[in-house]
C-alpha cells in the first residue's frame, strides 16, 4: 500500500508510520517546511497548499494532525488554534480528494471521544448522540471538514479515547508523577475513562484502513471502561506505588483552565463499530493496557 500520513511527528503517526513500513508499505509523511528527506514533502494547510499529485493514486490518506489538547491553558486565542490546527488541514485534504481524478480507497480523519461530552454513568457509542461544550462542538465540526470527501472515498473517523503510552500524548506527562507516587483520583475520580493502549490504536487505525466494510464513525477505546478511580488504582498496583491522594477539581481548574473539564468530565465510550466489524484487542481492560506499558512492552515503544 502506499499511505499519505500528516501529524507524522506526533505519538500516533509516527507509530503508525513505523508499523506501516516494517510491514514493507510505501509512507509519505506530509509535513510543514522545506524538506528533502525521502518519504517527506511540504504542505501547508493554513494557506491551503497541497499538491494534488502527492495523494492522488495513494491507497490511504490518513489525518491526524492538530493542537494538542492538553498543552496550554485553553485561552481564547489557543482554542481557536486547537479548531484552526484540526479543521483546515482536515478540509484541505477531503477538498482534494474530492478533486482528484483517482482518489484514495479511504480517508482516514482522526477525530475524538470529545464528541460526546459529558455523559456521566450512560454507556455510550458511535450512534450517540453529540455533546454541547467545547471540545463537542469543534468534534462536530472537525468530522464535518471531512465529510466532503464522501462519496469520493470510504471516510472513517476514529474517534480517540485516552491513548496510553510511556512517551506522549496526556498519559505519558502523568507517567512520571504517578511513579512518583502522585497518581491518585483527579477531582472525585468517579468519572468514566475510556483509554486505549497505543498497540491497539495502532491495530485499529490499519483496521480501519484494510476493511472495507468500515465507514463512518470508530471509537478507539477499549471495550471495558473505567472509572478515574479505578484506573489511579489499577496504575498504582502496576507501578508499586501508591494512589490514594486525590487531586482536587478546583487545584485542576486553577492549573490548568478549561483543559480540565475534559480530565474530569465522565466518558463511559464502547468500540460498538470495531467489535461488530471483528476487530479483537490485544489490551481490552484498562489493567491489561496499563500493564502492557509499565512493563515495557508493545505499547511502549
Amino acid at each position: 500500500m502506499r499511505v499519505v500520513i500528516t501529524g507524522s511527528s506526533g505519538l500516533i503517526g509516527a507509530a503508525l508510520a513505523a508499523s506501516l513500513l516494517a510491514d514493507g508499505h510505501e509512507v509519505l509523511r506530509l509535513v510543514r517546511g522545506e524538506t528533502a528527506e525521502a518519504g517527506r514533502a511540504r504542505w501547508d494547510p493554513e494557506i491551503g497548499d497541497l499538491d494534488p499529485t502527492l495523494i492522488d493514486g495513494a491507497d490511504a490518506v490518513v489525518c491526524l494532525g492538530g493542537a494538542g489538547v492538553g498543552d496550554h491553558r485553553w485561552s481564547a486565542a489557543y482554542k481557536q488554534q486547537l479548531r484552526d490546527s484540526r479543521i483546515h488541514g482536515t478540509a484541505l485534504l477531503a477538498d482534494t480528494i474530492a478533486a482528484i481524478p483517482h482518489p484514495p480507497k479511504v480517508f482516514v480523519a482522526a477525530s475524538a471521544i470529545g464528541y460526546y461530552g459529558d455523559v456521566p454513568d450512560a454507556e455510550v457509542d458511535e450512534s450517540s448522540p453529540p455533546g454541547t461544550d467545547f471540545l463537542a462542538e469543534l468534534t462536530v465540526d472537525w468530522e464535518a471538514a471531512a465529510d466532503t470527501a464522501t462519496g469520493h472515498t470510504r471516510v472513517v473517523h476514529p474517534r480517540f479515547g485516552i491513548v496510553l503510552a510511556s512517551s506522549g500524548g496526556a498519559f505519558g506527562r502523568m507517567l512520571p508523577l504517578a511513579k512518583a507516587g502522585l497518581g491518585g483520583p483527579l477531582g472525585g475520580g468517579r468519572q468514566y475513562w475510556s483509554v486505549i493502549s497505543l498497540t491497539d490504536a495502532i491495530r485499529a487505525l490499519r483496521f480501519a484502513i484494510e476493511h472495507p466494510n468500515l465507514a463512518g464513525p470508530v471509537n478507539l477505546t477499549c471495550p471495558h471502561p473505567v472509572t478515574n478511580g479505578q484506573f489511579a488504582r489499577e496504575l498504582g498496583a502496576a507501578l508499586h506505588r501508591p494512589a490514594v491522594v486525590p487531586a482536587p477539581a478546583f487545584a485542576l481548574r486553577l492549573a490548568l483552565g478549561g483543559f480540565a473539564d475534559s480530565i474530569l468530565m465522565s466518558q463511559r465510550v464502547l468500540p460498538k463499530a470495531l467489535v461488530e466489524a471483528g476487530f479483537t484487542f490485544e489490551h481490552p481492560t484498562a489493567a491489561e493496557a496499563i500493564k502492557a506499558v509499565t512493563d515495557g512492552g508493545a505499547a511502549n515503544r
